[in-house]
């Protein structure tokens, strides 16, 4: 195709401060992340590091994630979602969802929802992904394990 390689080029060089200029809404300071985040992932439809980067938050592990705010990205409506993430292990960071909705789904959101949800243990760089496969059981036991955590 002509102009594909230019193409690809100009989306290795897409500039995160650019995208915090166009939308504010989504800069670093406003998801509540710091600098060494990399900056919302880029369509999942468009890129092929955005689909790597969902093929292992798809294997990730599992995490519970209470919902603190979200950021309508498009009118698919594709949103970014906000969690503050607890993992088995303890660890506690500011997560950052690129998911899709149906209007339903988006009707039920509401701030302070617990949500299982996925990261990269290995990577630990703000990504997760909404984990709706995930096994009701397991979800409790996670839950239960950081409740007891939290108590002791």
């Amino acid at each position: 195709m002509f102009g594909w390689k230019k193409l690809n080029d100009l989306g290795k060089r897409f500039d995160v401060g650019l995208v915090e200029q166009l939308r504010p809404d989504l800069s670093r300071e406003a998801l509540g992340v710091g600098p060494a985040f990399p900056g919302i992932a880029p369509n999942p439809d468009m890129s092929s590091e955005a689909r790597k980067i969902n093929a292992e938050l798809s294997t990730g592990e599992l995490a519970l994630g209470v919902l603190v705010d979200w950021r309508e990205l498009n009118s698919n409506p594709r949103l970014i979602l906000m969690f503050d993430v607890e993992t088995a292990g303890g660890i506690s960071f500011r997560g950052v969802a690129d998911e899709a909705f149906t209007i339903t789904e988006l009707t039920r959101l509401a701030p302070g929802q617990t949500m299982p949800v996925r990261y990269r243990p290995a990577v630990m760089d703000h990504y997760v992904a909404l984990a709706r496969d995930a096994d009701p059981a397991r979800v409790q036991r996670l839950s239960d394990e950081i409740a007891r955590r939290k108590r002791a």
